[in-house]
């Protein structure tokens, strides 16, 4: 198999409030909700880089989907990071999603293999790193 991801869905309880948060509050284009004439169908759609999206949909249509039970969501089972090219940059993308009602876990700080790197929680729960890697080039 050749790696690729195409899509990541984060499932969340409030599609509107998840919509609201990275439309409105972090400024990601989308056409908004989409799927609604189909139960269960509710989804929202975001561009994130040539050939990869961002899907939010609501937990309980995906536990329908997958046959699984509907399990209480923790904030460790995953991290998505933002990767900056500045280090200054990182203060600037965790302000905006505090702004937007993200929740702050650890405030922006040097981190012990030489980066910065800050956690917030969007209003899902879902776990956010911002982050600059000096070895990374921008």
């Amino acid at each position: 198999m050749q790696p690729s991801i195409s899509v990541i869905t984060l499932a969340v309880d409030d599609l509107e409030r998840a919509l609201v948060f990275y439309r409105d509050g972090l400024g990601w284009p989308t056409a908004g909700i989409v799927g609604t004439q189909y139960e269960y169908g509710a989804v929202v759609f975001f561009d994130i880089n040539p050939g990869l999206k961002l899907a939010l949909w609501p937990r309980a249509s995906l536990a329908r989907d997958t046959g699984l039970s509907l399990a209480e969501p923790t904030s460790t089972n995953m991290l998505l990071s933002h990767n900056v090219a500045e280090r200054d940059q990182v203060d600037a993308v965790f302000a905006q999603a505090l702004a937007a009602g993200a929740s702050q876990v650890k405030a922006p700080q040097t981190v012990f293999w030489g980066g910065y790197a800050g956690y917030f929680s969007d209003p899902g729960g879902h776990l956010w790193e911002v982050v600059f890697n000096p070895a990374w080039p921008s």
